[in-house]
């Protein structure tokens, strides 16, 4: 079952990410992002919902980019629960994602993807999704080390 994400799914969803990220994120700012988000409306995060259990998160940002001169949706994180992958779970969110974005009027739907995770990148490519940029990133926290890796 697909639903907008509450205040009560925090922890559920802090989890998937922490999972997503390999690494333990430390939860009292996470939650006072994710307790902001939930009052913004540039924000919705989709959860799947299985036996009462949250198995999916899926977080879109949408906002107005003046490179396109049109309201754009983006993926900020997007995570199934490990039991739940290969089951069509991401696709079947993909897709109702795509629907969210088009009823708040976006016009393209982007994502940025770690280029360690090459199963992510050809479930994209699978969907219909094009790699056409390169994200680039600068620590600001005095890190200088150019090693790309999860878990940090």
């Amino acid at each position: 079952m697909f639903r907008k994400s509450t205040a009560a799914d925090c922890r559920a969803v802090y989890d998937l990410i922490c999972d997503m990220e390999s690494t333990a994120l430390p939860y009292d700012k996470f939650a006072a992002i994710y307790m902001e988000q939930q009052k913004n409306s540039s924000y919705y995060c989709l959860i799947y919902e299985a036996d009462g259990k949250v198995c999916g998160a899926l977080n879109l940002r949408f906002e107005e980019q003046l490179h396109h001169a049109a309201h754009i949706a983006e993926i900020m994180e997007f995570a199934v629960a490990p039991g739940f992958r290969s089951r069509g779970i991401g696709k079947a969110m993909l897709a109702k994602a795509i629907e969210v974005a088009k009823t708040h009027g976006c016009v393209q739907l982007e994502v940025a993807c770690n280029r360690l995770r090459h199963d992510t990148h050809r479930f994209y490519q699978r969907e219909g999704m094009h790699n056409f940029h390169f994200k680039f990133s600068l620590p600001l926290n005095g890190e200088s080390s150019a090693e790309n890796r999860l878990g940090r």
